[in-house]
């Protein structure tokens, strides 16, 4: 780390900030880039340092090893952490734009294969959780894929799972046949930090994926594919930029005009669950989040909406 940044931390009586050695030599590299050959003023890089380093301290908890070991997935899961904090709109989108600058080098270094960073959607004022779909776009997403082809079988059982069970994109890549109980109902689910739970499997779900599993993934299979209930066209697992790129593709094919993630599927799971009345302690069972309070926020939320609709639309509120 800059020592010009360690000395104005200890100036005011904090602790000088140092990313994960895992992750030192390529900030340090970068930031050697950006100061020599993009001629950049010095509190610019100083930004970066302090960006940069607080992105991969980040990735650390997440579990990420290194850069090269960094996914979308991890990325967007550091900016909603921001998002949940006290940052203003204008600082969020400064810590996303040193993210993609590092993220563009590491391209050019050959430490990243690609650039993944440009379908993290730019910081909006208001509330930090990714757009929910109301229960009429959520249908319109849903009946999106083609169900007549294999991949449309498999898309419409890949998005009935994750909607329905509230299910994370890394959780939905890793599941496997074998943890999936059709004649019952429910799932066998391992999330952050390997902890296990069972959630439960809809009706609609079930019956996408036994139409996905008669006519959808016998087609995809090829030699050597493995245990994972959802494939790409190579007949390997299906990963996370694909799973990004197809919330994408059916989101314009459905005419929503919202940001929608994965993420967004699980958001729109947990809204839903609390609007129709659920009890927040078992959403957050099905969720898997270690404390209550990340499962109000949805609550929260859809409080906050509700009352933007009243101070809109009601006739008393009208003044």
């Amino acid at each position: 780390m800059g020592s010009k940044s360690k000395v104005r931390r200890r100036e005011r009586g904090e602790a000088p900030l140092e990313p994960p050695p895992a992750f030192e030599p390529e900030i340090s590299s970068f930031l050697a880039w950006v100061q020599l050959e993009k001629g950049l003023a010095e509190n610019t890089v100083l930004s970066y340092e302090a960006d940069l380093t607080q992105c991969s301290l980040n990735l650390a908890e997440q579990g990420v090893r290194d850069w090269r070991s960094t996914q979308l997935e991890h990325l967007s899961n550091w900016l909603s952490s921001l998002t949940r904090g006290s940052y203003a709109v204008s600082s969020l989108a400064r810590k996303l734009s040193s993210v993609r600058m590092m993220a563009r080098y590491l391209v050019g270094e050959g430490v990243l294969d690609e650039d993944f960073t440009e379908l993290l959607a730019n910081p909006k004022k208001g509330r930090s959780l990714p757009d929910c779909l109301t229960i009429e776009e959520m249908e319109r997403f849903l009946n999106a894929p083609d169900t007549q082809t294999p991949l449309g079988k498999r898309d419409r059982a890949l998005f009935e799972l994750m909607y329905g069970s509230g299910l994370r994109v890394s959780e939905i890549c890793d599941l496997r046949m074998t943890a999936v109980d059709l004649d019952e109902g429910f799932a066998r689910i391992f999330g952050k930090g390997s902890k296990e739970r069972v959630v439960p499997v809809g009706r609609l779900a079930v019956q996408a994926i036994r139409n996905y599993l008669h006519g959808g993934r016998p087609a995809l299979t090829k030699e050597g594919t493995g245990g994972e209930l959802f494939l790409s066209k190579r007949g390997k697992g299906i990963s996370r930029k694909m799973v990004w790129v197809l919330v994408k593709e059916y989101t314009r094919r459905a005419g929503i005009e919202k940001n929608l993630t994965p993420h967004g599927l699980r958001h729109s799971f947990a809204t839903h669950l609390l609007m129709g009345g659920a009890d927040v302690r078992a959403v957050q069972e099905m969720l898997g989040h270690a404390d209550v309070g990340t499962t109000q926020v949805y609550t929260q939320v859809e409080v906050e909406r509700l009352l933007d609709e009243h101070a809109n639309f009601h006739p008393l509120s009208q003044s």
